[in-house]
Protein backbone atom coordinates (compact mmCIF):
# COMPACT_ATOMS: atom_id res chain seq x y z
CA UNK A 1 0.00 0.00 0.00
CA UNK A 2 1.47 3.52 -1.17
CA UNK A 3 1.14 6.84 1.16
CA UNK A 4 -1.29 9.28 -0.02
CA UNK A 5 0.58 12.09 -1.99
CA UNK A 6 -0.86 15.95 -1.09
CA UNK A 7 0.59 18.30 -3.29
CA UNK A 8 0.40 22.26 -2.34
CA UNK A 9 1.45 24.50 -4.85
CA UNK A 10 3.22 27.28 -3.38
CA UNK A 11 4.83 28.98 -6.68
CA UNK A 12 4.89 32.74 -6.95
CA UNK A 13 5.17 32.85 -3.18
CA UNK A 14 7.76 34.58 -0.96
CA UNK A 15 9.42 33.78 2.18
CA UNK A 16 7.66 32.83 5.14
CA UNK A 17 4.57 32.12 3.10
CA UNK A 18 6.04 28.46 1.50
CA UNK A 19 7.33 27.36 4.96
CA UNK A 20 4.01 28.65 6.36
CA UNK A 21 1.45 27.01 4.18
CA UNK A 22 3.98 23.72 3.78
CA UNK A 23 3.27 23.76 8.12
CA UNK A 24 -0.46 23.84 7.59
CA UNK A 25 -0.51 21.32 5.30
CA UNK A 26 1.53 19.04 7.19
CA UNK A 27 -0.24 19.33 10.43
CA UNK A 28 -3.50 18.22 8.67
CA UNK A 29 -2.27 14.85 7.34
CA UNK A 30 -1.95 11.83 8.80
CA UNK A 31 1.54 10.00 10.06
CA UNK A 32 3.06 8.24 6.86
CA UNK A 33 1.43 10.31 4.31
CA UNK A 34 3.76 12.23 1.53
CA UNK A 35 3.53 16.02 0.68
CA UNK A 36 4.79 17.22 -2.66
CA UNK A 37 5.33 20.84 -2.19
CA UNK A 38 5.70 22.90 -5.14
CA UNK A 39 8.07 26.71 -4.65
CA UNK A 40 10.23 28.93 -6.83
CA UNK A 41 11.19 31.33 -4.09
CA UNK A 42 15.12 30.46 -3.88
CA UNK A 43 14.63 30.65 -0.19
CA UNK A 44 12.70 28.15 -0.19
CA UNK A 45 15.28 25.27 -0.36
CA UNK A 46 17.33 26.24 2.81
CA UNK A 47 13.59 27.46 4.79
CA UNK A 48 11.48 24.33 3.75
CA UNK A 49 14.37 21.86 4.69
CA UNK A 50 15.44 23.59 7.66
CA UNK A 51 11.60 23.14 8.61
CA UNK A 52 10.96 19.65 7.86
CA UNK A 53 14.68 18.73 10.15
CA UNK A 54 13.27 20.92 12.94
CA UNK A 55 10.19 18.90 13.16
CA UNK A 56 11.11 15.47 12.72
CA UNK A 57 9.83 14.82 9.36
CA UNK A 58 11.75 13.63 6.52
CA UNK A 59 12.81 15.32 3.74
CA UNK A 60 12.18 12.03 1.09
CA UNK A 61 13.63 14.82 -1.68
CA UNK A 62 14.43 17.51 -3.92
CA UNK A 63 14.50 18.34 -7.32
CA UNK A 64 15.48 21.55 -8.93
CA UNK A 65 14.11 22.33 -12.17
CA UNK A 66 15.19 25.80 -13.30
CA UNK A 67 14.35 28.13 -10.45
CA UNK A 68 11.89 25.56 -9.43
CA UNK A 69 11.98 23.35 -6.07
CA UNK A 70 9.75 20.52 -5.77
CA UNK A 71 9.91 18.61 -2.31
CA UNK A 72 8.93 15.11 -1.41
CA UNK A 73 8.03 15.55 2.72
CA UNK A 74 7.13 12.85 4.86
CA UNK A 75 5.34 12.88 7.85
CA UNK A 76 6.94 11.15 10.38
CA UNK A 77 4.62 12.02 13.80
Amino acid sequence: MSATTKKLDARGLFCPEPVFRTKIEVEKMQVGEILTVLADDPNAEEDISRWVKRNGHELLGLQKRDSELEFSIKKVK
